[in-house]
């Protein structure tokens, strides 16, 4: 673990690159292939496509609340983020590769017409942390790199920029308690952390993450 801090601009370069593997795993997945199961259990393609789809929409929220000190949260309530996950299965394969990049475009521009002051505006997350604007990036960053390697199409953690796995591995080693973490490379130590498949021996099990 390092105590280098990150940058706004490198969460802001590592959602752009998360955002282009989300969308290039999508690319790859046939029409027909939307319907398999995706790497979490109980999700599908379509499930996985609708979250990250409906991530960045509410994300566009908090955007909002930030520029315009109108308090939006990201979801009006459980059962609306629930319910977003839940169209996916409905949607074709089409619609959900549209909804994926127009809503990352719009996340995009939002945070691109974010002023200096804007960016240090005072906005809440759906888990009710208390978060400055500049959080936003970093938020978005982690689940599009993450949830790219969950689509199953061959994109992994070694895809992952190396600045975003060290700060991964900080943030969710400090979550989970941990002050020792196995030897091996970034990418799998970081798969282990996040509770995704890895290639570390005899590293104990650990829960889901994201």
């Amino acid at each position: 673990m390092t105590d280098a801090p990150r940058t706004l601009a490198d969460a802001r370069e590592w959602a752009r690159v998360g955002t282009e593997l989300v969308l290039g795993a999508v690319a790859d997945i046939g029409d027909g292939e939307f319907d398999a199961d995706s790497m979490l259990p109980g999700w599908t393609r379509k499930h996985l496509a609708a979250h990250v789809a409906a991530n960045a929409d509410a994300l566009c929220n908090l955007v909002h609340w930030a520029a315009t000190g109108e308090e939006t949260p990201m979801y009006a309530s459980a059962e609306e983020r629930a319910a977003g996950i839940a169209k996916g299965p409905a949607m074709s394969a089409q619609e959900l590769r549209a909804w994926l990049c127009a809503s990352a475009v719009k996340l995009a521009r939002g945070l691109d017409g974010l002023t200096a002051e804007q960016w240090r505006n005072k906005v809440v997350t759906a888990q009710g942390r208390t978060v400055p604007a500049t959080e936003l990036p970093w938020m978005r960053s982690r689940e599009v790199c993450v949830h790219a390697a969950d689509f199953g199409t061959g994109v992994s953690f070694s895809d992952l920029p190396a600045g975003f796995l060290t700060a991964l591995v900080d943030e969710i080693a400090a979550k989970r308690g941990l002050t020792e973490l196995p030897d091996g490379p970034l990418p799998e130590v970081a798969a282990w952390l996040a509770g995704r498949p890895h290639a570390l021996a005899d590293a104990p099990e650990l829960g889901p993450w994201l």
